[in-house]
């Protein structure tokens, strides 16, 4: 313990997984865009803060980064100020982003040639996960690299997988939005149907979910949505962002994704509601919207 870390990045899941290493014994200096949160991560957890990627980066063997999108990352990673400009030789770059499997090659090969180890591991949990030090990660890059860092990870991950070669964890991370996508448009139908169809969509539920229907998000979603509560997790935009990564790797490997492309479609109509900070079950408030035009 008290090895060196850095952590670019304290959105809903940066944040408390910084605060899951720092407490773990590790010492984590941070860098977010916005001061202000950083400021408020030190005085919740005794770490440190840096002006720049570059600088909080300076003497970390490992360096992690949670932001939003490929722009992002280049910016904090390869861009002016970024920590490429002053990772060591030896050092490792872990990227918990969900970005492209293209940005994830792009900068292994940057790394590569510095001699710095690199990551793709994007996340699945969302921020109860992240909070709770539960979130699963999926990761792509060399095994030398994981090996040294999958203990460190463990401070708030429950579970961890090497799943190839760098873009890999992306590739893998892109198939979970798409399963997902589809699992919460079906569930949608359901409680829309059950509510058409006289019946009590709790009650419906508290059936079903102990068969085969069962699912994360019929688990942990169902009574909220029953409610026309929306505000309890990854929103909207985000997850068109992902589902569009998801879209643009289809076209390139001819992957059919016609169901994920529709329920793209769908959420778009959400973000048209004002939704575009509902969480994924939102797509129920679609159907409610189509109700009220018939």
């Amino acid at each position: 313990m008290g090895q060196k870390l850095a952590f670019i990045g304290l959105g809903v899941m940066g944040y408390p997984m910084a605060g899951h290493l720092q407490r773990a014994g590790y010492d984590v200096c941070v860098y977010n865009r916005t001061t202000a949160k950083a400021e408020a991560w030190v005085k919740d957890h005794d770490g440190s803060s840096a002006a720049t990627p570059a600088q909080a980066a300076q003497e970390a063997e490992i360096v992690f980064a949670c932001v939003g999108n490929d722009d992002d990352v280049r910016q904090v990673t390869t861009g002016p100020d970024g920590v490429l400009e002053s990772m060591a030789n030896g050092t490792v770059l872990v990227d918990h982003t969900t970005a492209s499997a293209n940005l994830a090659r792009e900068l292994a090969g940057a790394c590569s040639a510095q001699g710095i180890g690199f990551l793709d591991a994007p996340l699945s949990g969302g921020q109860a996960g992240a909070e709770n030090g539960q979130v699963t990660i999926m990761t792509g890059g060399e095994e030398a690299a994981f090996a040294r860092v999958e203990p460190v990870m463990q401070a708030y991950a429950k579970s961890i997988k090497l799943m190839g070669p760098a873009g890999h964890g992306q590739l893998t991370k892109m198939v979970n939005q798409i399963c997902i996508a589809g699992v919460v448009q079906g569930l949608s139908e359901g409680i829309h149907f059950a509510k058409k169809a006289g019946l009590d969509p709790r009650a419906v539920v508290d059936v079903i979910r102990h068969g085969a229907a069962q699912s994360w998000q019929m688990e942990n979603r169902y009574e909220t949505m029953a409610d026309g509560e929306f505000e309890h997790g990854f929103a909207v935009d985000w997850m068109r962002k992902d589902l569009a990564i998801a879209l643009d790797e289809s076209r390139a490997n001819g992957a059919h994704l016609g169901l994920t492309a529709l329920v793209d479609q769908f959420y778009g109509e959400v973000q048209a509601l004002g939704g575009g900070r509902w969480d994924t079950s939102s797509l129920l408030a679609r159907l409610d919207a189509l109700d009220s035009k018939d």
